[in-house]
């Protein structure tokens, strides 16, 4: 099918059971879309499956295709749903697609079964875990209020004993953004983990659960606290793991230092392109935007395709970048942030323009934070080098520029090349740590 507008390639998180879910997550900002659907069953239909799969082949014009589950819980609709959609993809794979398979989940309902099943077709488990028992029962409750942590480290289990490739979702709070050593270690330590995202919680305050308002509750992370969270575990990352653990946000940093554009929508100069599916086959502009003012359509009615090119969805992914504050566009972190989640972009900036991420200044801490480093493995890349030579390099880089600047004046440029003056860059992390 070819449509004016079209895009060759997009994602989609597909939600079987819509808001439904085995937890009560405090945070959870999806829960409340459950009153969207009054009387619903929440269980993607048979023929809602084979739609979304045979609508969703069809319109990738690329060889490597992507299924994604989310929820609430995804497997609360069973393992028998899952063998089925597996089914429809070989049924509707074109030639030569490779279709690989996602899923989100909290883990507690994982077993020996579900561990075969997703080891047989190298599924990729994303399982969400805040960190210690402690902190993860924090937020992370089942529905009689008790915490969760001992169901989820169960499921996990199972996915290590069939070896399923599995990351860990860490969501960053009040409860554990100001611990971001104890939750790193805890990951790479206790549970092994080599693959890690932490994302903000940034939760709005209001009766409607949607993202609109600019009060947050108190669970919500700081931007300064978000940060300092992630530069205290990049530092600890960049003496010791580089190579051996792989953070989200580390990797799509270096990617960006090296000249390509962010590969998550997250931070991408656009969006549009990552949307979600609900159980009834109606299609949203976003995962975070499952709201009435963002609905594109069912595709029982239109072709998934024709609602991705719409004209409101395309103008809805360029909106990104056409409301870009000014103080963004001059900004020095532009080129890896690009103004971040539409969702979060509710405050004013210094000079009372709207539209800049709440987490703005946290991103800008993070990024100019990991400058130095990101440089030394950009350049490493460039040479057909390991970035993890980095943990070399690094300490006897940061030796020299520390020498040097004790007999600089502030006003000179900082020797380790960031092209600002020594009071600006060095200077200025000299002073903090003292």
């Amino acid at each position: 099918m070819s449509i004016q507008n079209a895009p060759p390639a997009f994602h989609l998180l597909a939600k079987p059971t819509g808001a439904i879910c085995n937890l009560n997550c405090s945070y959870c900002f999806f829960l409340s879309k459950e009153n969207l659907y009054p009387g619903s069953k929440f269980r993607m239909s048979d023929e809602i499956l084979e739609a979304y799969i045979q609508q969703y082949i069809e319109a990738q014009q690329v060889p490597e295709v992507n299924i994604a589950w989310q929820g609430g819980e995804p497997t609360l609709m069973g393992l028998e749903f899952f063998q089925k959609s597996v089914q429809l993809v070989e049924k509707y794979k074109k030639p030569g697609m490779q279709v690989s398979y996602s899923m989100q989940t909290n883990g507690t309902r994982l077993d020996d079964e579900w561990g075969a099943f997703l080891k047989a077709h190298n599924f990729l488990i994303g399982i969400s875990i805040d960190g210690p028992p402690e902190i993860h029962d924090r937020y992370r409750k089942d529905k009689g209020g008790h915490g969760s942590y001992t169901q989820v480290k169960r499921g996990l289990d199972f996915l290590k004993k069939h070896q399923v490739d599995f990351n860990i979702l860490c969501t960053v709070h009040a409860a554990n953004g100001d611990h971001p050593l104890e939750v790193y270690r805890f990951f790479r330590d206790e549970l092994e983990a080599e693959f890690i995202q932490f994302i903000a919680i940034v939760e709005r305050d209001n009766d409607t659960g949607f993202q609109e308002g600019t009060r947050l509750t108190d669970r919500s992370v700081k931007p300064r606290q978000y940060g300092q969270f992630l530069s205290a575990i990049f530092d600890e990352w960049i003496k010791t793991d580089v190579g051996r653990v792989y953070v989200q946000i580390f990797d799509i940093a270096l990617g960006a230092w090296i000249g390509q554009p962010p590969s998550l929508c997250i931070f991408a100069p656009t969006c549009g392109n990552a949307l979600a599916i609900e159980h009834t086959g109606d299609l949203y502009s976003c995962d975070h935007f499952v709201e009435p003012n963002y609905f594109l359509g069912n595709i029982q009615q239109e072709n998934m395709l024709e609602l991705v090119a719409s004209d409101q969805q395309r103008k809805f992914g360029r909106d990104k970048l056409d409301t870009l504050p000014r103080y963004c566009r001059e900004c020095e972190v532009r080129f890896v942030c690009n103004g971040g989640c539409p969702k979060n972009r509710f405050i004013k900036t210094p000079t009372g323009e709207s539209g800049l991420n709440y987490l703005c200044a946290g991103y800008k801490h993070f990024f100019n934070h990991i400058d130095f480093p990101m440089r030394i493995m950009a350049y490493l890349l460039r040479q057909n080098r390991p970035p993890a030579e980095v943990m070399q390099i690094f300490p006897a880089e940061e030796a020299r520029i520390h020498a040097t600047i004790q007999q600089a004046n502030p006003n000179d440029p900082c020797p380790c090349g960031s092209q600002k003056l020594i009071k600006n860059c060095h200077g200025k992390k000299a002073r903090k740590d003292r």
